[in-house]
């Protein structure tokens, strides 16, 4: 496609009665770009979408695509046929290969020689020869290897996966996906975050990973007290300039508020004062009450929690054994001691076992060997992904006094439960609904705060992240940064776990736990760097050994002078060895230094860069090595 604008929006505004959503908003997109669309829940970033789609009319302003535009959308709803299988349903894709490929069949029923030479030549221009493997290599990375299987019998996460491999399928010039990284594990996500910075597609998606915003998007726009405010850049840059335009909107702020103390005196003046001439000022002053009034984000208090200390003894597992059958075994003999403070990452394959792990550390599960021994002084505060079956007559804010009114926090302060509904998304006038008015996401962050009122000193919590938006996510994590007990996080957000960690439990799905001192970045660096490491060992192996057997099979090979090495070449083999070490030592160096617990985010992405570059330069020289070693 040729380049040029994608999408305009222009003037569109949309309330629900009385109730503003947005108002006036102008933004396009160009062919090739990469947008995510941020705001906190329930502030219309879903309602957006819906009107960009047309399944919500705006009440004004207009939303225009470019003619020959095609989409494809993910939302939360998969929108499959249960009555297909994932194979025929990515099949129903509208692109020029499935066109190509219906119009193949429909020939070849028909039996018509011009028709199926027509075909013949759509399938070659569109390339769908190949269209089915490059199906089934999308849904093997996303975890769907039997494409035979009916959708109607697959799991939420799996349908899931599904529709995202349909949209991807179709190879749109506009995606526009709903938190694509719901129901993927860390490895899929880490593929998709790939696949969509490689894909020349333009974007525009919802979604909380950090990760994605920073490296797939170069586009972030704002829905913020009813306007969108756009920022040219990722998501680093986005935080650097959102923090300068709110650094402005204090100073505003603060100005409107000692204009306002002035006016408020000429205001409470005598009547005789204010005649007709006033009205402009009086009206500016509501403008000034207005502004003075606004409450910014950084006004809100930081959570500090006081929960009860732990004693000596927390949770130590003994020689623990697991199994479902004899093939699928999730702890095979593990034995580990929880120390105070500690802040663990759990990580592993779909099934490896991490549910099961920890329904075992809280005492919901049994073991099928060894003992799990928990302290006495321990609280936990489980959060699982599945919200617990809430009374449907109570009201939201009956479901946190069922726990407690009042959190304990630091420095004898404390938090009312109202205060907390509010911190988290629920605004005052919801606090008095009855909870089967709540949807699936409210009811997982309701879920969220009766753990967190139950003042637990032994955080587990699995997959908190899902249904929150960034700017909770970062309450969230403030929170959990300064909380002085220990913490089990499961969470396919990569940022998330990376800023809360300090080590890692890897499952390997066959019943062992390696304990990697780091978060998850650094061990996903670590591990990549021993796996692209292995495969040049291998390689050299392999080499050897076709040197020697060829050596055996050769009749003077070393008298042919024309394969000898030049003088270069001779001086470049003999100092080749010299270099690959001082590689290998930086390598060690920078794995050392990406284990240490103080560093930054920034400083993380340095050396793992830095240790990508070395890695890859070793496997270079390595092959460069055996290739003229084959003729020294």
């Amino acid at each position: 496609m040729a380049g040029g604008n994608v999408l305009s929006v222009e003037g569109l505004t949309k309330r629900f009665g009385e109730r503003l959503i947005f108002e006036d908003l102008h933004f396009g997109l160009d062919r090739g770009q990469k947008a995510a669309l941020v705001a906190r829940n329930g502030t219309g970033k879903s309602t957006l979408m819906k009107v960009l789609l047309d399944l919500e009319a705006p009440d004004t302003g207009t939303v225009t695509f470019a003619g020959d535009v095609r989409i494809a959308h993910l939302s939360q709803d998969h929108g499959l046929d249960v009555d297909r299988t994932i194979l025929a349903n990515l099949f129903a894709a509208d692109n020029a290969a499935m066109r190509a490929i219906r119009q193949y069949e429909e020939a070849t029923k028909r039996e018509d020689a011009d028709a199926l030479q027509s075909a013949y030549d759509a399938m070659d221009r569109a390339d769908a020869w190949s269209y089915e493997a490059q199906a089934k290599e999308i849904l093997g990375k996303l975890g769907l290897h039997d494409t035979d299987r009916f959708v109607d019998n697959l799991s939420g996460g799996e349908k899931r996966r599904v529709a995202l491999a349909k949209c991807l399928i179709e190879q749109p010039d506009l995606l526009l996906l709903d938190e694509p990284t719901n129901h993927l594990d860390l490895g899929m996500i880490e593929w998709l975050e790939g696949y969509l910075a490689r894909a020349k597609t333009t974007l525009l998606m919802v979604t909380h990973d950090r990760f994605f915003l920073e490296v797939v998007c170069d586009t972030i726009l704002e829905l913020e007290n009813f306007t969108l405010h756009k920022y040219p850049g990722n998501w680093s840059y986005f935080l650097e300039k959102k923090s300068e335009r709110s650094a402005n909107e204090h100073a505003q702020r603060d100005r409107a508020r000692s204009i306002m103390r002035r006016e408020l005196e000429w205001v409470r003046a005598t009547p005789q004062a204010r005649t007709g001439k006033s009205k402009s000022r009086l009206d500016a002053f509501k403008g000034l009450k207005k502004k003075a009034s606004v409450r910014l984000e950084e006004d809100e208090v930081r959570l500090e929690l006081d929960p009860a200390r732990l004693g000596g003894k927390i949770l130590e597992l003994h020689r623990v054994r697991k199994a479902y059958t004899e093939d699928k075994v999730i702890l095979d003999g593990w034995t580990y001691h929880f120390k105070p403070g500690e802040r663990v990452g759990l990580v592993g394959d779909n099934g490896a076992g991490k549910s099961t792990l920890i329904h075992l550390m809280t005492g919901e599960d049994i073991p099928d060997g060894g003992k799990v021994v928990i302290g006495d002084t321990v609280v936990f505060g489980h959060f699982s992904q599945e919200p617990p079956n809430f009374d449907e007559g109570m009201k939201v804010i009956e479901a946190l006094y069922e726990i407690a009114e009042f959190m304990p926090l630091k420095k004898g302060k404390k938090l009312s439960a109202g205060q907390l509904l509010e911190r988290f998304l629920f605004p005052r006038h919801r606090h008095h609904d009855f909870i089967h008015k709540l949807s699936g996401g409210e009811r997982k962050r309701l879920h969220l705060l009766r753990v967190l009122m139950a003042n637990p000193n032994f955080l587990v919590f699995d997959e908190p992240t899902n249904d929150l938006d960034v700017f909770t996510l970062g309450i969230l994590e403030e929170f959990l940064l300064d909380f002085p007990g220990c913490l089990l996080l499961v969470s396919h957000d990569r940022y998330f776990m990376d800023k809360l960690v300090d080590h890692v439990f890897v499952l390997d799905g066959l019943g062992g736990v390696r304990d990697f001192p780091g978060n998850y970045t650094q061990y996903r660096t670590k591990a990549d760097g021993e796996e692209k490491a292995q495969s040049a060992r291998d390689a050299v192996a392999a080499k050897l050994e076709s040197d020697r057997k060829a050596a055996e099979n050769s009749s003077g090979r070393k008298g042919d002078y024309s394969q000898r090495l030049s003088y270069n070449e001779q001086r470049e083999y003999d100092g080749l060895e010299d270099v690959i070490a001082a590689l290998e030592t930086e390598k060690t160096q920078l794995e050392s230094a990406l284990s240490a617990p103080d560093l930054d985010h920034e400083e993380v992405t340095r050396l793992a860069n830095r240790l990508g570059e070395v890695t890859a330069d070793i496997e270079t020289k390595t092959e460069r090595w055996i290739e003229l070693d084959e003729r020294a």
